[in-house]
Protein backbone atom coordinates (compact mmCIF):
# COMPACT_ATOMS: atom_id res chain seq x y z
CA UNK A 1 0.00 0.00 0.00
CA UNK A 2 1.30 3.35 -0.64
CA UNK A 3 2.40 6.13 1.43
CA UNK A 4 -0.85 8.23 0.57
CA UNK A 5 -3.30 5.30 1.12
CA UNK A 6 -1.50 4.55 4.51
CA UNK A 7 -2.36 8.06 5.28
CA UNK A 8 -5.81 8.47 3.98
CA UNK A 9 -6.66 4.93 6.05
CA UNK A 10 -5.18 6.56 9.15
CA UNK A 11 -6.76 9.55 8.95
CA UNK A 12 -10.25 7.69 8.45
CA UNK A 13 -9.31 5.56 12.36
CA UNK A 14 -8.47 8.57 13.67
CA UNK A 15 -11.49 10.67 12.73
CA UNK A 16 -13.71 7.64 13.67
CA UNK A 17 -12.21 7.59 17.17
CA UNK A 18 -12.62 11.45 17.44
CA UNK A 19 -16.31 10.41 16.49
CA UNK A 20 -16.36 7.66 18.91
CA UNK A 21 -16.10 10.24 21.98
CA UNK A 22 -19.45 12.63 21.31
CA UNK A 23 -18.94 14.48 24.56
CA UNK A 24 -15.61 15.53 23.40
CA UNK A 25 -16.67 15.93 20.04
CA UNK A 26 -19.55 18.15 20.53
CA UNK A 27 -18.00 20.28 22.97
CA UNK A 28 -14.87 21.21 20.65
CA UNK A 29 -17.17 22.54 18.25
CA UNK A 30 -19.79 24.37 20.78
CA UNK A 31 -16.87 25.52 22.96
CA UNK A 32 -16.19 28.47 20.36
CA UNK A 33 -19.44 29.30 19.52
CA UNK A 34 -20.37 29.26 23.48
CA UNK A 35 -17.77 31.80 23.93
CA UNK A 36 -18.74 33.92 20.66
CA UNK A 37 -22.48 34.67 22.13
CA UNK A 38 -20.71 35.13 25.72
CA UNK A 39 -17.83 37.57 23.94
CA UNK A 40 -20.77 39.26 21.97
CA UNK A 41 -23.10 39.51 24.54
CA UNK A 42 -20.93 41.59 27.13
CA UNK A 43 -18.81 43.45 25.00
CA UNK A 44 -20.47 43.26 21.21
CA UNK A 45 -22.14 46.26 21.85
CA UNK A 46 -19.24 48.90 21.26
CA UNK A 47 -16.90 49.36 18.49
CA UNK A 48 -13.39 48.49 17.72
CA UNK A 49 -11.22 51.34 16.02
CA UNK A 50 -8.85 49.13 13.32
CA UNK A 51 -6.70 50.60 11.31
CA UNK A 52 -8.74 54.10 11.53
CA UNK A 53 -11.90 51.91 10.59
CA UNK A 54 -14.62 51.28 13.38
CA UNK A 55 -15.93 47.80 13.26
CA UNK A 56 -18.98 46.09 15.74
CA UNK A 57 -17.48 44.25 17.87
CA UNK A 58 -19.27 41.61 17.67
CA UNK A 59 -18.06 40.98 14.32
CA UNK A 60 -15.00 41.50 15.90
CA UNK A 61 -14.80 38.42 18.17
CA UNK A 62 -16.87 36.41 14.61
CA UNK A 63 -13.01 36.64 13.55
CA UNK A 64 -11.88 36.34 17.29
CA UNK A 65 -13.43 32.99 17.80
CA UNK A 66 -12.33 31.45 14.53
CA UNK A 67 -8.92 31.69 15.45
CA UNK A 68 -9.40 30.67 19.02
CA UNK A 69 -11.09 27.33 17.03
CA UNK A 70 -7.81 26.61 15.31
CA UNK A 71 -5.29 27.37 18.30
CA UNK A 72 -7.58 24.58 20.00
CA UNK A 73 -8.24 22.38 17.56
CA UNK A 74 -4.31 22.44 16.37
CA UNK A 75 -2.71 22.97 19.10
CA UNK A 76 -4.52 22.20 22.62
CA UNK A 77 -6.86 19.39 21.67
CA UNK A 78 -3.54 17.89 19.08
CA UNK A 79 -1.37 18.34 22.62
CA UNK A 80 -3.53 16.50 24.87
CA UNK A 81 -4.64 13.85 22.85
CA UNK A 82 -1.34 12.65 21.75
CA UNK A 83 -0.50 12.89 25.96
CA UNK A 84 -3.13 10.73 26.29
CA UNK A 85 -2.37 8.51 24.01
CA UNK A 86 1.21 7.94 24.73
CA UNK A 87 -0.14 7.18 28.41
CA UNK A 88 -2.38 4.58 26.72
CA UNK A 89 0.35 3.00 25.53
CA UNK A 90 -1.38 3.94 21.70
CA UNK A 91 2.20 5.17 20.39
CA UNK A 92 4.29 2.88 21.81
CA UNK A 93 2.44 -0.17 20.11
CA UNK A 94 2.26 1.98 16.86
CA UNK A 95 6.13 2.00 16.66
CA UNK A 96 5.79 -1.48 16.68
CA UNK A 97 3.52 -1.96 13.80
CA UNK A 98 4.49 -1.78 10.07
CA UNK A 99 2.97 2.16 9.54
CA UNK A 100 5.94 4.04 9.45
CA UNK A 101 5.71 6.15 13.07
CA UNK A 102 5.52 9.57 10.77
CA UNK A 103 2.67 8.70 8.77
CA UNK A 104 0.50 7.90 12.27
CA UNK A 105 1.99 11.71 13.51
CA UNK A 106 0.84 13.36 9.98
CA UNK A 107 -2.86 11.56 10.13
CA UNK A 108 -2.73 13.40 13.62
CA UNK A 109 -1.48 16.49 12.14
CA UNK A 110 -4.06 16.43 9.52
CA UNK A 111 -6.78 15.85 10.99
CA UNK A 112 -6.53 18.28 13.90
CA UNK A 113 -6.06 21.12 10.93
CA UNK A 114 -9.51 19.90 9.24
CA UNK A 115 -11.24 20.47 12.32
CA UNK A 116 -9.83 23.65 12.94
CA UNK A 117 -11.15 24.47 9.17
CA UNK A 118 -14.49 23.22 10.09
CA UNK A 119 -14.58 25.15 13.23
CA UNK A 120 -14.00 28.66 11.54
CA UNK A 121 -16.34 27.53 8.91
CA UNK A 122 -19.12 26.83 11.58
CA UNK A 123 -18.26 30.03 13.59
CA UNK A 124 -18.11 32.32 10.32
CA UNK A 125 -21.83 31.11 9.21
CA UNK A 126 -22.81 31.36 12.30
CA UNK A 127 -21.22 35.18 12.85
CA UNK A 128 -22.94 35.62 9.17
CA UNK A 129 -26.47 34.37 10.74
CA UNK A 130 -26.25 35.61 13.70
CA UNK A 131 -24.41 39.07 13.62
CA UNK A 132 -24.42 40.02 9.70
CA UNK A 133 -20.95 39.34 9.53
CA UNK A 134 -19.24 39.65 5.94
CA UNK A 135 -17.28 36.73 4.35
CA UNK A 136 -14.01 37.90 2.93
CA UNK A 137 -14.31 38.51 -0.87
CA UNK A 138 -10.98 38.91 -3.52
CA UNK A 139 -7.62 39.40 -1.94
CA UNK A 140 -9.07 39.50 1.36
CA UNK A 141 -10.23 35.84 1.08
CA UNK A 142 -6.75 35.03 -0.21
CA UNK A 143 -5.09 36.69 2.47
CA UNK A 144 -7.34 34.49 5.00
CA UNK A 145 -7.29 31.39 3.80
CA UNK A 146 -3.40 31.73 3.51
CA UNK A 147 -3.31 32.83 6.93
CA UNK A 148 -5.36 29.89 8.02
CA UNK A 149 -3.22 27.52 6.60
CA UNK A 150 0.08 29.12 8.07
CA UNK A 151 -1.40 29.01 11.07
CA UNK A 152 -2.73 25.78 11.49
CA UNK A 153 0.23 24.04 10.65
CA UNK A 154 2.28 26.48 12.77
CA UNK A 155 0.17 25.54 15.78
CA UNK A 156 -0.31 21.63 15.02
CA UNK A 157 3.80 21.69 15.33
CA UNK A 158 3.34 23.55 18.96
CA UNK A 159 1.29 21.28 19.78
CA UNK A 160 3.50 18.06 19.13
CA UNK A 161 6.60 20.05 20.38
CA UNK A 162 4.59 20.91 23.99
CA UNK A 163 3.20 17.41 23.80
CA UNK A 164 6.73 16.39 24.93
CA UNK A 165 7.37 18.49 27.46
CA UNK A 166 4.23 17.02 29.38
CA UNK A 167 5.22 14.42 32.02
CA UNK A 168 1.51 12.49 31.67
CA UNK A 169 -1.89 12.99 30.81
CA UNK A 170 -3.11 14.33 34.31
CA UNK A 171 -0.48 17.28 33.55
CA UNK A 172 -1.66 17.94 30.14
CA UNK A 173 -4.69 20.23 31.07
CA UNK A 174 -2.69 22.68 33.34
CA UNK A 175 0.36 23.26 31.07
CA UNK A 176 -1.08 23.27 27.80
CA UNK A 177 -3.92 25.53 28.92
CA UNK A 178 -1.17 27.42 31.44
CA UNK A 179 0.50 28.18 28.13
CA UNK A 180 -2.01 29.14 25.62
CA UNK A 181 -4.61 31.14 27.95
CA UNK A 182 -2.33 33.94 28.99
CA UNK A 183 -1.44 34.38 25.59
CA UNK A 184 -4.62 34.83 24.38
CA UNK A 185 -5.45 37.07 26.62
CA UNK A 186 -2.58 39.35 25.87
CA UNK A 187 -2.86 39.08 22.06
CA UNK A 188 -6.47 40.63 21.96
CA UNK A 189 -8.00 37.81 21.06
CA UNK A 190 -10.70 37.60 24.19
CA UNK A 191 -10.37 40.89 25.17
CA UNK A 192 -9.25 43.97 22.65
CA UNK A 193 -6.12 45.35 23.54
CA UNK A 194 -6.39 49.14 23.19
CA UNK A 195 -3.26 51.96 23.25
CA UNK A 196 -3.10 52.67 26.97
CA UNK A 197 -2.30 48.69 27.95
CA UNK A 198 1.29 48.43 29.45
CA UNK A 199 4.06 47.98 27.08
CA UNK A 200 4.67 44.49 28.02
CA UNK A 201 1.88 43.50 26.88
CA UNK A 202 2.36 44.43 23.28
CA UNK A 203 6.14 43.12 23.68
CA UNK A 204 4.89 39.48 25.01
CA UNK A 205 2.22 39.46 22.02
CA UNK A 206 4.70 40.40 19.45
CA UNK A 207 7.09 37.72 20.63
CA UNK A 208 4.25 34.58 20.17
CA UNK A 209 2.52 33.81 17.31
CA UNK A 210 -0.75 34.54 18.84
CA UNK A 211 -1.27 37.79 17.94
CA UNK A 212 0.11 37.37 14.39
CA UNK A 213 -2.10 34.84 13.87
CA UNK A 214 -5.20 36.60 14.99
CA UNK A 215 -4.17 39.84 13.44
CA UNK A 216 -4.46 37.93 9.93
CA UNK A 217 -7.50 36.47 10.56
CA UNK A 218 -8.88 39.33 11.88
CA UNK A 219 -7.32 42.24 8.87
CA UNK A 220 -8.57 39.43 6.29
CA UNK A 221 -11.51 38.94 7.55
CA UNK A 222 -12.88 42.54 8.27
CA UNK A 223 -10.85 43.93 5.35
CA UNK A 224 -8.85 46.72 7.82
CA UNK A 225 -6.57 47.09 4.79
CA UNK A 226 -4.25 46.80 8.56
CA UNK A 227 -2.67 43.05 6.77
CA UNK A 228 0.65 42.18 6.73
CA UNK A 229 2.67 39.60 5.37
CA UNK A 230 5.37 39.92 7.70
CA UNK A 231 2.66 38.25 10.15
CA UNK A 232 2.35 35.45 8.26
CA UNK A 233 6.53 35.14 8.01
CA UNK A 234 6.46 35.08 11.75
CA UNK A 235 4.37 32.39 11.78
CA UNK A 236 5.93 30.61 9.54
CA UNK A 237 9.07 30.66 11.70
CA UNK A 238 7.00 29.54 14.81
CA UNK A 239 6.31 26.69 12.47
CA UNK A 240 9.87 25.57 12.06
CA UNK A 241 10.22 26.01 15.61
CA UNK A 242 8.01 23.81 16.67
CA UNK A 243 8.93 21.22 14.28
CA UNK A 244 12.34 21.13 15.80
CA UNK A 245 11.42 21.30 18.77
CA UNK A 246 8.86 18.56 18.21
CA UNK A 247 11.78 16.24 16.64
CA UNK A 248 14.03 17.01 20.11
CA UNK A 249 11.15 16.20 22.70
CA UNK A 250 8.76 14.04 21.27
CA UNK A 251 8.28 11.02 23.00
CA UNK A 252 6.53 7.47 21.78
CA UNK A 253 6.39 6.22 25.33
CA UNK A 254 5.79 7.21 28.72
CA UNK A 255 8.01 8.09 31.46
CA UNK A 256 6.30 5.77 34.54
Amino acid sequence: MSAGALLAAQLRATNRSFWRNPAAATFTFAFPLVFLVVFTTLLGQGETVIGGTSFDNSTYYVAAMATFGVITACETNLAMGVVVARDAGVLKRVRGTPMPPWLYLSARVTHAMLIGFLLVAITVAFGVIAYEAQVPTGIDLVRFVASLLVGAGCFAALGLAVSGIVPNAEAAPAIVNGIILPLLFVSGVFVPIGDDAPSWVNTVADIFPVRHFFDTMRDSFLGTGSFAWSDVGVMALWLAIGIVVAMRTFRWESRR
